[in-house]
């Protein structure tokens, strides 16, 4: 598939890794709906995209919120070939922490947002995947996930975040293999240390050191190799049902 006529949805599309992602469609050529609860961050980035980009607030937990948009950006837009699920949470908390055990309404909060949510736009959003014409080699579109290092190597704090990521990365070939028939793939990214904007908030100094954790190139990854990767996934036909590791070959330690 030609990343310049991508059609996509992007959710938490506002910032961080779906914000690269957007730009690097729009600077491509392509169109693209932009997925967030930030409306003021979304708004703002579709605006600076222009007509190529579209902002729908939405909630990746809900089904109807979900459904309303995905259709809206088909009708926007006359189709939907590439949709990136970026949209997640990360809290941290310990099973057994000083205040007690690990709050259950969190730990269902972060799957919910991260592997339901997940889920939930894979599934609708497959639907009008499958009602493209078929192109080369009978494509008709292409999902791309977001895991993360953590679902490998879950640092202390990270149980729930690790449960998520790491249920992102054990669908991807289940789902993949199961629309293979209909002429779409699935592919997941699992970043490293990402320069979010999570990351840029904490000190230089701890960025410094967190970069330095990374055998090479020692340093904090950017958004746009991530964006980057996305567009070599949806332009290698051959990627599909795999979990693509973004990290420098980090390997996280336990805290």
């Amino acid at each position: 598939m030609d990343f310049s006529n991508s059609i996509a949805l992007v959710t938490g599309g506002a910032s961080g890794l779906g914000d690269a992602v957007a730009r690097s469609i729009v600077e491509s050529g392509g169109k693209v709906a932009i997925l967030d609860l930030d409306q003021d961050k979304g708004r703002e980035l579709a605006d600076q995209l222009g007509s190529s980009a579209v902002f729908m607030k939405a909630d990746v937990t809900s089904a109807e919120s979900v459904s309303e948009s995905v259709d809206a950006a088909v009708k926007l837009f006359g189709a939907l070939n590439v949709v990136v699920n970026c949209a997640g949470i990360a809290p941290a908390a310990r099973v057994l922490g000083k205040k007690g055990p690990h709050d259950l309404v969190l730990f269902n909060r972060v799957i919910a947002v991260n592997l339901v949510g997940t889920f939930n736009v894979i599934r609708l959003a497959a639907e009008k995947l499958a009602a493209n014409e078929p192109g080369e080699d009978n494509e008709r579109g292409v999902i791309i996930n977001t895991a993360s290092a953590a679902a490998f190597e879950g640092q202390i704090g990270q149980a729930a975040y690790s449960a998520s990521k790491g249920g992102i990365v054990s669908m991807t070939l289940t789902i993949a293999r199961e629309l293979a028939t209909l002429g779409i793939r699935v592919v997941t990214i699992a970043p490293g240390i990402m320069k979010t904007p999570m990351m840029m908030g904490m000190p230089d100094n701890v960025q410094e050191s967190l970069g330095k954790m990374v055998p090479f190139p020692q340093r904090l990854g950017q958004p746009e190799e991530y964006a980057s990767l996305v567009r070599q996934i949806v332009e290698n036909r051959l990627i599909n049902g795999t979990t693509i590791r973004l990290d420098g070959a980090i390997r996280m330690q336990s805290r």
